[in-house]
């Protein structure tokens, strides 16, 4: 519980400090440009994430295609045996 205080204090004294930098002109551009730098970072983070799932997706599709052609393949070849076995049961 003590944890919980010294952080809702934490969170509530930022904000307050945040409040105060912003007021001066100096800190409303120190806080402009912190934030466009985590907005810069954010988006690459996001950008990436994108490539990297674009990646994941590409070979999961090429996975899928490959699975499927095995499975087609052993389906033929079960039907070529079940087709030989009927023949030499005549």
């Amino acid at each position: 519980m003590k944890n919980l205080l010294w952080f809702v204090f934490g969170i509530a004294g930022g904000f307050v400090l945040a409040h105060l930098v912003n007021k001066d002109p100096r800190g409303r551009e120190a806080l402009a440009e912190l934030d466009s730098r985590i907005t810069e970072f954010t988006d690459r983070m996001s950008n990436a994430y994108r490539e990297q799932e674009a990646r994941f997706s590409g070979l999961a599709d090429a996975v899928a295609e490959g699975a499927a052609g095995v499975v087609g393949q052993a389906k033929a070849a079960a039907s070529d045996v079940v087709d030989a076995a009927e023949k030499l049961a005549d």
